[in-house]
């Protein structure tokens, strides 16, 4: 095993016993049997350490998003991605806290990769004419609840103790960005719009050239309230 793997398997082990979700240098340096010198050259500081800490732990369950085949229903899978988060969540919650700490300077790289696999998944919402919002817009708002739920019920268990509570939230939340399966009158142009862009950003047509498609993209983007 590397410097940078002993590092990060001290960093991690410390971290799932500390009381909070924080690990000192010092600590991690005694555990992996490295000087600072070295610690910093690899991670930059301790920011740099805690963000690749994050990034590890979080692999496996996003290795699992990754390769998530599509189902028929968009938005079930919208609705298994935010319970897989809450499931991941309360199974490793100094990872997960610590990978909304105010104390990274930049988010890990897992924080965006979660991101852009929900707005890969409305992006198909939109194109099925399921979306009520443009993707970017539901992306925010579902991430937002999600990781605002969790963070709730990591941080203050006794005030959550409905075991529905997620389901409840994580229903509200999608179904008010979301519209049945069926003919795509219901929302009006709006949702024309928003669900004719994401099947041309999945399907370009080769035909136009790239200038035509951006302006053909600001108009559906204005059309759907972007």
């Amino acid at each position: 095993m590397d410097a940078r793997e002993k590092i990060l398997e001290a960093a991690a082990a410390l971290l799932a016993v500390a009381p909070a979700a924080d690990v000192s240098t010092r600590a991690v340096c005694e555990a992996a049997g490295v000087g600072a010198p070295m610690l910093y050259r690899l991670f930059g500081d301790k920011a740099g350490l805690l963000a690749a800490v994050v990034d590890r732990g979080f692999e496996q369950y996003l290795a699992s998003k990754r390769a998530a085949l599509p189902g028929e229903d968009p938005v079930a899978d919208v609705k298994n991605g935010w319970d897989n988060h809450m499931r991941f969540a309360l199974e490793h919650p100094h990872h997960y806290r610590l990978m909304y700490s105010p104390e990274l300077t930049a988010p890990p790289g897992a924080v965006r990769e979660a991101h852009d696999l929900l707005h890969a998944i409305l992006e198909r919402c939109a194109a099925a004419g399921r979306l009520s919002v443009p993707p970017a817009l539901a992306t925010q708002v579902i991430m937002s609840a999600n990781v605002g739920a969790a963070l709730s019920m990591l941080t203050r268990p006794e005030q959550y103790p409905d075991p529905g509570f997620s389901t409840r939230l994580r229903d509200a939340v999608i179904d008010s960005l979301t519209r049945p399966a069926g003919p795509a009158q219901a929302g009006g142009v709006p949702v024309a719009a928003a669900t004719l862009a994401a099947r041309l950003r999945a399907e370009p047509p080769a035909s136009f050239t790239p200038a035509e498609s951006g302006l053909l993209h600001q108009w559906l983007g204005a059309l759907a309230g972007n």
